[in-house]
Parts: C-alpha cells; structure tokens; sequence
C-alpha cells in the first residue's frame, strides 16, 4: 500500500494560487507618468511593484502565488517601459 501524504497542504496552495489569481483579475490600479523623465518612469514601476506586492503579502509562504507575482511585476515593468518609449516616439512625430 502506498500512502500519499501532503495533499492538504497542496490543496491549500492551490486554493491561495486560485485567490490570489481572481484578486489580481481586474483593476490593480493607476498610475501616472512623464515619459520623458526617468526618474519618473522608475516612480511609477515602484507604485505598480507595490500594488503587486500589497495584494500578495498575505500569500508570502506561497511560492507559486511569490512566482507569479514576480512575474506580473516584471510584466507591468516592461509595459510601462513599453507606454513611454511609445509616447516619446509620438511627440517626436
């Protein structure tokens, strides 16, 4: 006989991973920046980093929930990045 033991900790992973993941769907939040500064684009990745990060803080013991939202954060970087890069080409034409 085999005796399969740590399901309830899985199911319970796997329950925080499904909350977590319904949390996120929808508005994270705003925010606003200049393209043209730096400084600024780096301002508003910190601000989404920590709507991220605030939503997440109760799953901190769940890798999977830690994993995804590292990977959103990176995500949401990368789409500010995007949206300035884009803006300033705009002005420029």
């Amino acid at each position: 006989m085999v005796k399969i033991t740590g399901l309830d900790k899985l199911s319970r992973k796997l329950d925080e991973l499904s909350k977590f993941v319904k949390d996120m769907d929808g508005h994270l939040g705003e925010v606003k920046f200049s393209p043209n500064d730096p400084s600024d684009i780096e301002r508003a990745i910190a601000e989404v980093e920590a709507m991220v990060d605030e939503r997440a803080a109760s799953y901190s013991r769940n890798d999977a929930v830690q994993n995804i939202a590292a990977e959103m954060k990176e995500r949401y970087r990368q789409a500010i990045v995007e949206k300035a890069a884009a803006a300033r080409l705009e002005s420029q034409g």
